[in-house]
């Protein structure tokens, strides 16, 4: 079967020695698609993967095996808290209300896979009851930074036609103005309830977690009126696992454990530009700011 084996790293940190490397374990030279930063090679499958993954240790580079039949895709449905964004928004409004040690140790155990995500979710947000309504807005100007490579990516297959979704497990107070912010076609993400000007320590219910992301793939891959094949969806953790392991194109961003291990592509280094490498488009295709 025809592959494509992808190296991909953060902007212009792709060495010669490292394609050469791998040139030399595959017999031929690459295919540039972005000069430093991502390559390809044609192989027949995705077993040398590992070998080449082994071959490059201790060099930020991420490599990566796909099919190079229908490698670009239709939809992107992509989680925001340490994916799009660069931090976990209830840990920063933790963070505020003085909680932050103790809420992002049930955050690291929940996006781990060791505790389930909604009832951790819960407990989290009980801790936040009585803090100032304001303290949103705080989180937002002053934490919330785009990680590199979200605009480029979301903009680039909404270019081409693919229909983009952001979906969180956390709060549409930050999801809709991030949404706004990268150019997503839609978002989806959990309520977080207040009165007097305050936090009520609840979340409308049902809350989206696991279960109700990979149900949010398949309602978009029915509404657009395509197959799962035709989905990416991106993510870091365990309550991303369930629409990583459907689409036709999951991949774990810096991701805990149990996400690299279910997923078909791992970016542990490269920024988010490294998603259309991975679809193949090239460097003169971005549709960057």
């Amino acid at each position: 079967m025809d592959y494509r084996l992808v190296l991909t790293a953060a902007l212009g940190q792709l060495g010669d020695n490292a394609v050469e490397k791998i040139a030399a374990l595959i017999g031929h030279p690459p295919h540039w698609l972005s000069a430093g930063t991502a390559c390809e090679f044609r192989v027949d499958g995705p077993q040398v993967t590992e070998q080449a993954r082994v071959l490059l240790r201790g060099e930020k580079v991420d490599v990566n095996a796909l099919p190079a039949q229908g490698r670009r895709k239709q939809l992107l449905l992509a989680d925001m808290d340490s994916t799009i964004i660069g931090c976990e928004c209830l840990d920063e409004l933790a963070d505020f209300a003085g909680l932050k040690h103790q809420i992002a140790a049930i955050t690291e155990r929940a996006m781990s896979g060791e505790l389930e995500f909604e009832p951790a979710l819960r407990e989290r947000v009980a801790l936040l009851r009585g803090t100032p309504e304001n303290v949103l807005e705080r989180a937002y100007q002053e934490r919330v930074t785009i990680n590199p490579g979200a605009r480029a990516l979301v903009r680039t297959m909404a270019e081409a036609g693919a229909a983009t979704t952001l979906i969180s497990g956390g709060f549409s107070y930050f999801t809709t103005r991030v949404a706004a912010e990268v150019g997503f076609g839609s978002e989806q993400a959990n309520e977080l309830l207040i009165a007097d000007g305050k936090l009520t320590g609840e979340v409308r219910e049902p809350v989206l977690g696991r279960a109700a992301k990979r149900d949010a793939l398949h309602r978009l891959v029915r509404e657009k009126g395509i197959t799962l094949d035709d989905a990416i969806a991106i993510g870091d953790g365990a309550n991303d696992l369930g629409m990583i392991s459907d689409a036709g194109l999951g991949i774990a961003y810096r991701a805990k454990p149990i996400v690299a291990a279910a997923a078909d592509a791992r970016l542990d280094h490269s920024d988010l530009e490294a998603v259309l490498f991975l679809q193949g488009y090239r460097d003169d295709e971005i549709v960057r700011d």
